[in-house]
């Protein structure tokens, strides 16, 4: 007869509230990258985890404040890049019209890029995945882009001014006006390809056209 005594199994550990927290959110985005995914309930997200419902409320109040966390991490992705790339107002005022238009450009790129790489967030980014949910979460996401072409208006100002316009102020507004209408127009055909149409194709030619 063996006498030895079995090993206990050992407990699962429970994840952290932080990593329980950054778990949900990435199972989220998951979800939101797949083709085809409409609106997403907490019910589907709870199942997904294989959770319940109420365990996703003890970490955030509603979904909306779980699409204001995944839009935290892409205002401080992006907005953090674009700040880098233009520089401070004194950086931007000493600006030359050359260098001002490979900054505006740059601004586009790393937009784009992080689209590419982050195509979940994307579908927040064009709104489509907002319908119906908090006005206030659509007006964000708005506020993110007007941003970004106040941030190419201030880079393409001396640019208009160079080239000798009487109103480069609203010569700005125009040209940072179609660098984003540009993304955005990249963004949703990204979403609506279901992914396949890459929002960085072609985008050196494309700039060059536009810049």
């Amino acid at each position: 007869m063996n006498d030895t005594a079995s090993a206990p199994t050992p407990a699962k550990s429970r994840p952290k509230p932080g990593e329980r927290r950054t778990q949900i959110l990435q199972v989220l985005a998951a979800m939101l990258q797949e083709p085809g995914t409409e609106r997403i309930t907490t019910a589907a997200l709870a199942a997904r985890l294989q959770v319940s419902e109420a365990a996703l409320y003890r970490h955030f109040a509603s979904k909306a404040q779980m699409f204001d966390a995944l839009m935290d991490f892409i205002e401080q992705a992006v907005l953090g890049l674009v700040q880098q790339i233009a520089g401070d107002d004194a950086a931007l005022g000493a600006l030359s019209a050359e260098e001002g238009r490979v900054r505006a450009a740059r601004i586009v790129a790393v937009l784009l890029q992080f689209a590419e790489k982050n195509p979940g967030m994307v579908r927040l980014m064009v709104g489509d995945v907002l319908l119906g949910e908090h006005e206030r979460l659509q007006a964000r996401m708005q506020q993110f882009f007007e941003r970004i072409e106040s941030t190419l208006r201030q880079c393409l100002r001396p640019a208009a001014g160079a080239l000798g316009s009487s109103t480069p102020t609203v010569d700005a507004q125009v040209a940072a006006g179609v660098l984003l209408s540009f993304a955005q127009g990249r963004l949703l055909r990204f979403v609506r390809s279901g992914f396949r149409r890459v929002p960085t194709e072609h985008l050196e030619a494309s700039l060059a056209l536009m810049v």
